[in-house]
């Protein structure tokens, strides 16, 4: 995985952080924090959770 997508991954998270943070913390459901996590991983890493689930669905 290039590192270009790496960066696109984690400024993702960083824009979804900010609109949490612009929400507050204690407003935002728990959810939320699951892409930013899987995106943040995705960005360390190079494995992307999402694009795994696709593939597992036959939807890539």
């Amino acid at each position: 995985m290039g590192s270009a997508l790496k960066v696109q991954f984690l400024i993702m998270a960083v824009m979804i952080l900010v609109g949490i943070t612009l929400t507050g913390f204690t407003v935002v459901h728990w959810f939320l924090y699951v892409p930013v996590a899987a995106l943040i991983f995705a960005a360390a890493t190079g494995i992307c959770p999402g694009l795994m689930v696709l593939r597992k669905l036959g939807l890539q």
